[in-house]
């Protein structure tokens, strides 16, 4: 069970567009090979595990962006945890909202 979620959006300093999409999918990328449950949003992706692994994940992401062509990247990182007590998950929390 995930005793943390984590929303983390990925703003490269990039004017072009095309360059601009190849640093985020390259940050969303290495959040699917982390194996985490994760879901992408608009404007930030959510991402669901034990606090420890949502933590290493944070320069991971940084380093693919980099690699990806980045000279600069902003982040706006949210964190929830809850080690005692069950932490909502991205699907009860929207389940209602879904068709």
């Amino acid at each position: 069970m995930s005793n943390a979620a984590m929303a983390i959006q990925v703003l490269p300093q990039e004017i072009d567009t095309t360059k601009l999409l190849k640093i985020v999918d390259a940050a969303i990328a290495e959040i699917d090979a982390s194996g985490l449950s994760y879901e992408v949003g608009s404007f930030e992706t959510t991402i669901e595990g034990d606090l420890d692994e949502l933590i290493a994940l944070i320069p991971a992401i940084q380093q693919a962006c980099v690699a990806a062509g980045a000279e600069m990247i902003s982040n706006y990182i949210k964190l929830s945890y809850a080690p005692k007590k069950h932490l909502l998950t991205t699907d009860e929390k929207l389940h209602k909202y879904r068709k």
